[in-house]
């Protein structure tokens, strides 16, 4: 930097040049650091609010005012900080990654400060092609005014003014508009973003008089019931978030150095979907866009809170992933932890309500935590053969709880298992399973099994075995007609009678089934690898009822062909009734078997 010394007012001001190439910062600061040019107001605010807690490390009782006035494409930013000298103006103005807040009585104090990269005023060139600034020091009373012009070539100019210009302590930042950033310095767009990253901050800031502070925040105010509160929390996120939440929790973490409210989503999302939070760093909007603020599984809220510990990254629009996030993360998910634990204890009603709409949150919690498991026991709601219930009341109810593992199993077997008096629960949905399994560890006693094809094959009634065998030349058609298919046939008795033909099959059936339908498709090599992986697994199943008419109809019919395509038919519809995706050979019988039974129906059984 040019070492000569800046002349009096009297004299003609010298040119200083930057340490830094200032349109390659501007580019810098407005593509790569920074989101949205907005984030020139929260610098020039932040400046002021740190130049005031400065001025009151020293003196208490200093006044504590920030003063914004927007016209013409121009902007004013008045606070009665503890401004500079013209020493200052040269050391922290002009060289870029030092920072007042570094200067000599003030070190101790550097926690109550929100910056801490020394970009500064640097970052309004991102809106104004000049700035103006000028300071007078409370450290220093007899010094005089100082004014320091910039523009955006990257030169500036630095002169004391007479003592009558500034004649209090403070800081004045005068900005003209750049070329196409004037709408960033209309009245009206500087008014919203001082009162968005502005409306906690500790001092009085206003904005052509009006005022920009709304303290104390909605979760620190009284209310003269918890209703109340409720109410107007409730206000307060419509306005913020555009929603009315289900219900908020109190995010109180005094060691954090944390208050806020999480605000309970009114409609079910995704647990992929990644919530994003409102952060205010010592009052200063830092982010609207936070995602590593809570644990994955409460993914069911949107926070706002303040905090004084968290450290911002380099732009101060994110968190900086380290130590401190990570136990803030798991303070904020125990308070979460603690409002449903409380809820459950105490309201009913309320915790139901969230569950409609939440449940898939709270079980990736359980899945995880066996206490809150054992707490929400009683409230989860699982899909099973006695309905939507608890896996509290169906453990009661069944001596074994059996599961399947995928939707399809479940509705395989479902209206059979229950007619049979079997308890399933549908362990196909997101987390269901490992809750299911998770089961006996949380209620001593229980006994969970998963649900195969053997299992329900057992619990049907055998056919007597005389009547068995005189259809033994059905069932040998039957099941060699099947067999392409990877499908045994047998013949039990079983409710509902309506129900001709059920399909049943397991994990390992299929992945038995797969490899066999590609050891099908592959060259000499391929097949030769793929049949050395063929295990012992049991094959699908279908299982005609012979209780069913239709079924003692067709067990009657002496065609061969008739007979196949009676199998297919029966086949086809058991994996419809399953609703199993299906396969091109599947498709490819149903519509043979479907006209096979057309022609049947239309020439007669004579004909075949």
């Amino acid at each position: 930097m040019d070492s000569q010394t800046s002349p009096s007012s009297q004299a003609s001001p010298s040119p200083h040049t930057f340490q830094v190439d200032l349109r390659g910062l501007v580019d810098l600061l407005s593509h790569h650091l920074y989101s949205s040019p907005r984030v020139y107001l929260r610098e020039l605010l932040q400046n002021a609010v740190d130049a005031i807690t400065a001025r009151r490390a020293e003196q208490p009782g200093a006044p504590a005012t920030v003063r914004l006035y927007a016209a013409g494409g121009a902007l004013r930013v008045e606070d009665s900080g503890v401004g500079l000298t013209e020493a200052d103006v040269h050391d922290l103005l002009a060289t870029i990654g030092r920072s007042s807040k570094r200067a000599d009585g003030i070190q101790e104090a550097r926690s109550d400060f929100l910056g801490q990269f020394g970009i500064g005023l640097l970052a309004c060139f991102v809106v104004a092609e000049r700035i103006r600034v000028v300071s007078r020091s409370a450290r220093t009373p007899d010094a005089a005014p100082v004014e320091w012009t910039a523009s955006d070539d990257g030169s500036y100019t630095v002169r004391t003014l007479a003592p009558e210009a500034r004649t209090e302590p403070g800081t004045t930042v005068h900005l003209t508009a750049r070329a196409g950033a004037g709408e960033w310095l209309a009245p009206e767009k500087v008014r919203a973003l001082a009162r968005d990253f502005g409306a906690l901050l500790p001092y009085d800031v206003r904005v052509d008089g009006e005022a920009v502070t709304d303290l104390p925040a909605p979760w620190d105010r009284s209310y003269h019931s918890p209703a109340a509160r409720r109410v107007a929390l409730a206000r307060h996120c419509h306005d913020l978030f555009g929603f009315t939440p289900l219900d908020s929790v109190g995010l109180d973490v005094p060691l954090a150095g944390i208050r806020g409210v999480a605000y309970v989503l009114p409609s079910a999302v995704s647990p992929a979907q990644r919530a994003t939070h409102r952060v205010h760093l010592k009052g200063m909007l830092l982010t609207e866009q936070a995602e590593q603020l809570l644990p994955d599984w409460a993914f069911f809220v949107r926070c706002v809170l303040d905090t004084d510990s968290l450290r911002p990254t380099a732009s101060r629009e994110a968190l900086y992933e380290d130590e401190t996030l990570a136990a803030v993360r798991e303070a904020l998910g125990e308070r979460i932890r603690s409002w449903l634990t409380g809820l459950a204890a105490g309201d009913p009603e309320r915790l139901a309500a969230f569950l409609s709409v939440h449940h898939l949150g709270v079980k990736a919690l359980a899945r995880h935590d066996a206490e809150m498991l054992r707490t929400m026991l009683p409230w989860l709601p699982f899909e099973t053969t006695d309905g939507q219930v608890s896996l509290e009341e169906f453990a009661r109810r069944h001596p074994v709880v059996h599961f399947t593992r995928t939707v399809e199993e479940y509705r395989q077997v479902a209206p059979i298992a229950s007619a049979q008096g079997i308890g399933v629960v549908n362990g196909g949905y997101t987390y269901d399973s490992d809750l299911v399994q998770a089961l006996p560890s949380v209620r001593p006693g229980t006994v969970v099994a998963e649900l195969d094809a053997e299992t329900v094959t057992a619990h049907l009634d055998a056919v007597d075995p005389a009547e068995e065998l005189a259809l033994a030349g059905f069932l040998a058609v039957a099941r060699a007609t099947l067999d392409p298919l990877g499908c045994d046939v047998v013949l039990r008795a079983f409710h509902p009678l309506t129900v001709p033909a059920l399909h049943l099959d397991d994990r390992a059936a299929r992945h038995e089934q797969a490899r066999a339908d590609a050891e099908a498709q592959a060259d000499d090599l391929w097949a030769g690898i793929l049949g050395s992986l063929r295990g012992t697994a049991p094959r699908a199943r279908l299982v005609l009822n012979h209780l069913n008419p239709l079924i003692r109809r067709i067990s009657s019919l002496r065609g061969p062909e008739l007979i196949g395509t009676a199998t297919e038919s029966l086949y086809g519809q058991a994996l419809l009734m399953a609703q199993r995706p299906l396969r091109p050979a599947d498709s490819a019988l149903l519509n043979r078997s479907f006209i096979g039974l057309l022609e049947w129906a239309t020439n007669g059984e004579e004909g075949h």
